[in-house]
């Protein structure tokens, strides 16, 4: 999957965070209870239907506690599963297992509810041509994982982080004064810094949408909050003048009245802030 947040250092550095936070100067219990010349197997059982996220960095996160460890993969990223399903196992030291158990089951639960949610959401779309986007309201320091299983399930990621790309939301243009200043500002912010950013400008209502069609320079316009009505008003008012973005409490009830406004895009927080996690657990096997 080509997405250009996910290099293997940032993955790398994500798993050493999180070791470094959950076994931190050794796991005790199992360095305690377990003889460290013993191998063994497991397996990843799938205890909920849904869609599966997470097998691939799982076999880093393995790989990082222990490069022996060896996973023998049977369902893939992406792929729907149900009760009772194995998705993988995994071989070698018993202790290294016991190690990574945890990190892997909190990411791969948390991925595949994510991916899960955003498949559904997905499927509602289908019949429209609007894509459905992920937020920056994430977990902080586990971003990299659930932006990356947006994707797995079918979504696109919005911007990573606020380095790479502009976005004038309320406070922005409540603070500069409003709309046409907080965009001319933006203008020459860009120019001054020699940046190639796209820019994307919320807005609340008709006459902020007029605003920045006035202004002009805007790739993307928000519609926040407005009705689907008031947004299929504003899509036709914008034409090609910029694409068109749906925000605001946007769920499983609501999204397909904001795709069938005409909007490019609907942006959805709760893919990754309110999303119950898939239930999943590593078992001793023979």
């Amino acid at each position: 999957m080509s997405l250009p947040y996910l290099t293997l250092e940032r993955i790398q550095h994500f798993i050493q965070s999180a070791l470094a936070e959950d076994v931190g100067e050794g796991d005790h219990s199992t360095l305690a209870a377990v003889p460290s010349e013993i191998t063994q197997k497991a397996k990843l059982l799938v205890k909920a239907d849904g869609i599966l996220a997470g097998v691939a960095l799982a076999q880093h996160i393995f790989q990082a506690v222990d490069e022996h460890l060896v996973v023998e993969n049977f369902i893939d990223d992406g792929a729907a599963i149900k009760f009772g399903d194995i998705a993988f196992t995994v071989a070698g030291n018993a202790q290294s297992i016991l190690s990574a158990e945890r990190l892997v089951l909190n990411c791969m639960q948390r991925m595949s509810g994510i991916a899960t949610y955003t498949h559904q959401l997905q499927s509602l779309l289908s019949h429209t041509s609007a894509k459905l986007l992920d937020t920056r309201k994430t977990t902080p320091n586990f971003r990299l994982p659930e932006k990356w299983a947006v994707a797995i399930g079918g979504g696109q990621n919005h911007r990573f982080a606020l380095y790479d790309m502009i976005m004038l939301k309320d406070n922005h243009i409540d603070y500069a004064g409003g709309v046409r200043e907080a965009i001319e500002r933006t203008h020459r912010y860009l120019e001054e810094n020699q940046l190639s950013l796209k820019v994307e400008v919320e807005t609340r209502n008709l006459d902020e949408v007029k605003q920045v069609l006035e202004v002009g320079g805007v790739d993307v316009i928000m519609l926040d909050n407005m009705s689907p009505e008031l947004m299929k008003e504003a899509v036709e008012m914008i034409g090609d003048q910029a694409k068109t973005e749906a925000s605001g409490n946007i769920n499983e009830t609501t999204i397909v009245a904001a795709a069938e406004s005409g909007v490019d895009y609907i942006s959805v927080g709760a893919l990754t802030h309110s999303v119950k996690s898939l239930d999943m657990s590593l078992k001793a096997t023979e």
